[in-house]
């Protein structure tokens, strides 16, 4: 039996050995420091007073010494305090003191928002590493966008790397909040140049653009001659056109720098030129500079048929870095056979049969999707009404292409919208009219591969629209065989993929030849293609069974052209063809991508 008094807990022998037993107390250590406190509370053998001016505080040399390197030097040298009954320590308020003291001797003290700066002062004066850290992990907890670079210019100050790290990352994780905070306009040109040049900031360049302007404005006397070398880190090709168009070109006080006006003539050949823009050597790289890393890719489904049912309004985003599909707000109306193209970080959807509870009719209507703000709204309407058609993006404009209008004939008409000037305007008309074919764009062309014609026969054609002379030609081929399949820009290569058939093809505009890749698992049609880093997704469709007969698939495949190999993503959430598959590039909101 133990001793009468002591508890069971405290006899327990933690390692046994022929020699006897280890006896370890765990309370011995937290019972002696109470000990301790109540004598010196008391002024029991106390032979040291910390004061601070008037303020006396009696303690224990040896508890001091052995609880920091501070006192230990002071208390076991030949420093004059070694043998002082009373020191004097400046810089640390009475309050403060007594805190520490209180810690030193029990192990504990409240951290709060009044007395945390002087805590951690005090702690990384007098060397107690684990109340700092204590401190830093509580300023950590407070950080905000409002606080944080405040927070950083204090962590510097204390030498505190894991504030610092932690409230850099808050300044540029939240920078479109910071940069309306007070704090950024009293940042020196230096300290705003690296926010402005990190490859982790997450923000619109639209915002970095402004935040640099509100910094500059805010002492334009003594700023503006930091102007250039601020403006060279807004990364031009990521910014909105009609933002450029708008705000940027015609800035006064850009325009009074030289050196901006050459950057701001380069930017506007290269995007609002539709033949490109000649180089100019000292400006290449900052023109082709990469987005920020915060800039995702994320792969968008729009409409189509789901599981063999009507026609779906469901919109769905796939973020490959987590693996994961989530849905999004859903299609205004239910579209059977419209279009659909990424263009300046938002999703236009183009025509379509519009569904009604009584009627179906083709509809010309435009509907603009923002991934930030995860809403729809009514863009500028189209000429003329129609579906089956085909669109595709190019610099600034959106080309609409055939289709079946509002009298179901076969439309040979083609219609382009700016996206600058909001306008839509009708453009040349290709010189076959055919329905499904593959569409892509690349060097200043605007590329129809095969096709259907009224009768549902393929049309074995190439017909190309050279963007800048508003002229069509046409090429025949055997090579082209395919219906209602996708195109996509990979690389220096057009690919077709598939189209009642396994086969995917890669055209070669230079040298207009046609080199053949590994073959898809199934025949496919009706499918979704978009590139994604590189390589090729494909989405859905309807296969093509040994026995001839028609299924749809939630397939979900990659093609990767270095290894010329398939590989399966998995599956989708559900069964889909003749639906919309867009790569969209943009910065993730937690709001809309939680």
């Amino acid at each position: 039996m133990p001793p009468r008094g002591t508890s069971p807990a405290l006899c327990r022998m933690d390692e046994a050995s022929p020699d006897g037993l280890l006896f370890r107390d765990h309370d011995f250590s937290s019972d002696l420091l109470r000990q301790l406190n109540g004598l010196r509370q008391n002024g029991i053998l106390t032979d040291v007073t910390l004061c601070v001016e008037a303020w006396e505080v009696p303690c224990h040399r040896n508890v001091l010494a052995s609880s920091s390197p501070y006192f230990k030097a002071m208390f076991c040298s030949s420093f004059r305090e070694s043998a002082e009954a009373k020191v004097q320590l400046r810089g640390i308020g009475c309050t403060t003191l007594d805190q520490l003291v209180l810690y030193v001797y029990t192990g504990e003290v409240r951290i709060a928002v009044d007395n945390v700066l002087p805590l951690m002062e005090a702690a990384s004066m007098l060397q107690y590493p684990k109340l700092f850290e204590a401190c830093s992990s509580y300023l950590q907890s407070q950080l905000s966008p409002s606080n944080c670079l405040g927070m950083i210019r204090l962590s510097d100050i204390l030498s505190c790397e894991t504030l610092k790290r932690t409230a850099r990352e808050v300044a540029l994780t939240r920078f479109p909040e910071v940069a309306v905070s007070a704090d950024l306009k009293e940042l020196g040109a230096l300290e705003l140049q690296d926010y402005l040049g990190d490859d982790g900031l997450c923000g619109e360049e639209e915002k970095v653009f402004e935040a640099f302007m509100v910094w500059v404005r805010h002492d334009l006397q003594a700023r503006r001659r930091h102007v250039q070398e601020l403006f060279k880190l807004v990364r031009l090709p990521y910014v909105h056109p009609a933002f450029f168009h708008h705000f940027i070109a015609n800035d006064a006080l850009l325009q009074s720098s030289p050196s901006c006006q050459v950057i701001l003539e380069t930017a506007r050949r290269h995007m609002f030129s539709l033949y490109g823009a000649p180089g100019v050597p000292d400006l290449q790289p900052p023109w082709h500079v990469p987005p920020r890393n915060s800039y995702q890719d994320f792969l968008i489904l729009l409409g189509g048929r789901k599981d063999n049912q009507q026609t779906t309004r469901d919109v769905l985003l796939y973020n490959r870095q987590t693996g994961q599909w989530q849905s999004l707000a859903k299609l205004p109306a239910r579209l059977y056979k419209a279009s659909a193209v990424a263009l300046h970080r938002s999703v236009y959807v183009l025509g379509g049969m519009a569904i009604g509870a009584e009627t179906s009719v083709p509809s010309h209507h435009v509907y603009v999707f923002s991934l930030k703000l995860n809403q729809w709204r009514l863009g500028q309407p189209m000429l003329a009404a129609r579906y089956s058609h085909r669109s595709t993006a190019h610099k600034n404009f959106i080309f609409s292409i055939g289709g079946i209008g509002a009298r179901q004939e076969v439309m040979s008409s083609m219609e382009r919208y700016d996206s600058i000037c909001n306008v839509w305007e009708s453009m040349a008309s290709m010189p076959v009219g055919v329905l499904h074919p593959a569409v892509a764009v690349k060097d200043q062309r605007l590329y129809l591969f095969g096709g259907e014609d009224i009768m549902q026969n393929p049309v074995r054609l190439i017909q190309v629209y050279h963007v800048a002379r508003n002229t069509w030609f046409k090429m025949e081929t055997r090579m082209i065989k395919n219906v209602c399949a996708p195109a996509v820009v990979l690389g220096e290569r057009i690919v077709i993929v598939g189209g009642y058939t396994r086969r995917i093809l890669a055209y070669d505009p230079q040298s207009n030849k046609f080199v053949k890749c590994a073959d898809m698992k199934d025949r496919r049609m009706h499918h979704g293609a978009a590139v994604m880093g590189k390589k090729l997704y494909v989405t859905g469709g309807r296969r093509l069974t040994t026995d001839c007969s028609i299924e749809d698939s939630a397939s979900f495949d990659c093609y990767d052209p270095e290894t010329d190999t398939w590989t399966s993503q998995g599956q989708l959430p559900h069964k889909l063809f003749d639906h919309a598959c867009l790569a969209l590039q943009c910065i993730p909101y937690t709001s809309t991508l939680r």
